[in-house]
């Protein structure tokens, strides 16, 4: 059965550049993706009628999936989830979110429990080769972001409510999980899907050993 070639992915286009620290090269990162994700999350805007703050958040997971690939994405969400697990600062401040580890259980939690997954499958296209053209590398992004609403709007809708186990019910959810944030999101991600190729064109050509 004949298997695709997987295309190399840009952290891999790094690392075979600075081959004798490859390794470290990956590590860091991994690292760098996943401090980056915390540090967008500071940066957050209440929003009205919602819980759910604005944070650029979900485009650094959407471009650490382009860059890092679908294993090393993976894994930078998840350091970033055991992070807030582990109490360290890192998701958005809010004064209506609970802190540490509850925030997994909060009106929150389906969006940040996404991101491992949206930055697994987004990084599964970039090693496909959809990080190299902008057009390619918006759909790719938006695969991700429709990931990371599915399980947004999902959780508020069933498990959000008042008592933690009966949700707002799918309108609701939509309104307060999507509506306020959709048009941002779309821009956003079609300027930041310039990135990934502006870096290849810099780049050139590379092949990995």
């Amino acid at each position: 059965m004949h298997q695709t070639a997987l295309c190399p992915t840009l952290v891999d286009a790094v690392a075979v550049r600075g081959s004798t620290h490859a390794r470290a090269i990956r590590i860091a990162a991994v690292l760098f993706i996943t401090a980056l994700t915390a540090a967008a999350a500071q940066l957050s805007i209440p929003v009205p009628f919602t819980v759910v703050p604005f944070t650029l958040q979900p485009m650094v997971v959407l471009l650490g999936g382009l860059a890092l690939g679908s294993r090393l994405g993976l894994a930078s969400q998840v350091l970033y989830l055991l992070a807030g697990i582990a109490g360290l600062p890192v998701f958005a401040a809010s004064a209506m979110l609970p802190p540490g580890a509850l925030r997994l259980l909060g009106p929150t939690a389906g969006y940040l429990l996404a991101y491992p997954l949206a930055a697994l499958l987004v990084g599964y296209l970039a090693e496909r080769g959809l990080d190299r053209r902008y057009v390619t590398s918006i759909l790719a992004m938006a695969v991700g972001l429709l990931v990371i609403y599915t399980s947004g709007i999902t959780w508020l809708a069933f498990f959000a409510g008042a008592s933690q186990s009966t949700g707002i019910g799918f309108q609701a959810a939509f309104v307060a999980g999507v509506y306020p944030f959709l048009v941002a999101d779309l821009l956003k991600l079609v300027a930041a899907a310039a990135i990934l190729p502006g870096f290849w064109r810099l780049l050139g050509p590379t092949r990995l050993r």
